[in-house]
């Protein structure tokens, strides 16, 4: 029953936010958060330095491990257009980038779990045995392999 209720608010807490407020990067079309056994949603910025230096070991995890696993990889830019677009020529990524277009980016990571409003923030999600951790801060390569492997093993049980 716990299990059941926690799958059903993380559903609504993802759909209160995709609402239309997120978009498709390169063509600004609404998109929802991909719905997959494991999830990794990934809140950044431009200007957000360790954003920036975490994005390319995300890229290279996701290329090498994360789509052979089927694994849903997405990054929601807190960002302009331009600013996004500005830094995906600098450092390229492989997996799919969404913006925020709402007005309350606090609230919308709220929702996810981010109460600090900092950057960047990742959850971690296996919404069909109600797996979630919540990471403030930088990711590496290893450390985004150890949750991933972390909420597989979980829902293995």
């Amino acid at each position: 029953m716990k299990k059941a209720l926690f799958s059903i608010f993380i559903g609504l807490a993802a759909s209160l936010a995709n609402a239309g407020d997120f978009v498709n990067h390169i063509n600004s079309k609404a998109q929802d958060i991909p719905q997959t056994h494991v999830q990794i949603i990934n809140f950044w910025a431009a200007w957000c330095k360790p954003c920036r230096k975490e994005m390319p070991d995300m890229s290279k995890w996701y290329t090498q491990i994360g789509k052979k696993q089927k694994v849903g990889m997405v990054g929601i830019a807190i960002d302009s257009p331009e600013n996004v677009s500005q830094f995906l020529k600098q450092v390229p990524v492989k997996y799919p980038i969404l913006r925020y277009t709402g007005t309350n980016s606090r609230a919308m990571m709220s929702q996810f779990g981010n109460q600090i409003g900092g950057l960047p923030y990742t959850v971690i999600r296996a919404p069909k045995c109600a797996y979630e951790e919540k990471i403030v801060g930088e990711l590496t390569f290893d450390r985004l392999n150890q949750a991933v492997q972390k909420a597989q093993s979980s829902c293995s049980k």
